[in-house]
């Protein structure tokens, strides 16, 4: 099992990619056969190629991220984050509650995130 250090690292390294980064990089961080429910709810993506697909669409909008808190237990975390996108002239603010499990090596098995569009800020 993956130490607590190490899925915390994974953690941040996520927040930052999806703030700043690219959908490769947020990918790179995933397993192969991962999945990402994102908002809980939804269909799961499933695998790299739907992955990397799923990040890709906001991939080349203005955006940025902070980490709030991560608590892991055993091969899982869950964290909260905020995320700004900027489209035209409009921030979009969500502040997601992030729910992962974790392989040996801390790369995400499963991803699910806990938002609605009611937490959705539009300023």
């Amino acid at each position: 099992m993956a130490s607590a250090d190490d899925i915390r690292a994974t953690v941040r390294d996520y927040v930052e990619a999806v703030g700043s980064g690219s959908a490769a990089d947020i990918v790179a961080l995933y397993r192969e056969d991962a999945t990402v429910e994102d908002p809980v709810g939804s269909e799961p993506h499933v695998g790299h190629a739907a992955i990397r697909k799923f990040y890709e669409s906001f991939e080349q909008l203005e955006r940025s991220s902070e980490l709030f808190f991560v608590r892991v237990a055993g091969n899982s975390a869950a964290f909260s984050f905020r995320v700004v996108t900027r489209f035209g002239d409009q921030d979009f603010t969500l502040e997601p509650i992030d729910v992962m499990t974790f392989d040996e090596n801390a790369r995400i098995a499963s991803m699910r995130a806990f938002w609605s569009q009611d937490d959705m800020v539009v300023g």
